[in-house]
């Protein structure tokens, strides 16, 4: 039997800057918009997602992550400023921002990029924009005016700074409650 892990690389965020968040989410859940908020325990910054990765490959994966990791040093990170992709107006995926460390994670994204298309997975043709994501809607409805305004209200919002130091790779298994994440590896920035 065929056994796979739906696959991706992160990096986790330290409690501070997840109390602050949990901070934001709560304003923005008193909108009447329909958003299903990310679980504080499961938040963090995505730098690549591999889909369905077999069990035999998992090792190879971690390693090779590991290896685009070695080539960045640790950096400090500002997370701040509340938005949304498309765009405020019209939110799908409700997100926390960067600021100073922001072209660090694009450096890092890049080189992890780099070292698991070696590997076959595809790389990204978009510029990778550093993102929190804290919420994704689900409808339309009188609350995405209303959430649309707040999130323009909160784009400088100061979520607080954090040092990236590793990269997790994680597996994430769908559940009617909600996606569980288990640690599949770590990585090191700067081979440490």
């Amino acid at each position: 039997m065929k056994k796979t892990f739906r696959t991706f690389v992160a990096v986790e965020i330290t409690a501070p800057v997840r109390a602050r968040a949990e901070e934001l989410i709560a304003k923005l859940d008193g909108t009447n918009a329909d958003v299903n908020w990310v679980e504080p325990h499961n938040l963090h910054l995505t730098l690549k997602f591999l889909g369905e990765v077999h069990e035999r490959e998992i090792a190879e994966v971690c390693q090779t992550v590991a290896q685009g990791a070695a080539e960045v040093e640790p950096f400090d990170l500002e997370v701040r400023g509340a938005g949304a992709f498309p765009t405020a107006a019209r939110p799908r995926t409700v997100w926390l921002g960067a600021g100073a460390g922001a072209e660090r994670m694009v450096v890092l994204h890049d080189r992890v990029e780099a070292a698991l298309a070696e590997l076959g997975y595809r790389e990204e043709h978009r510029r990778f924009q550093t993102h929190l994501t804290i919420g994704r809607v689900r409808g339309s409805g009188p609350g995405i005016a209303e959430l649309g305004k707040l999130l323009i209200e909160q784009a400088d919002f100061a979520v607080g700074r954090m040092t990236v130091e590793k990269v997790t790779v994680f597996c994430s298994t769908l559940t009617p409650d909600g996606p569980i994440y288990e640690v599949l590896g770590t990585a090191r920035l700067g081979g440490g």
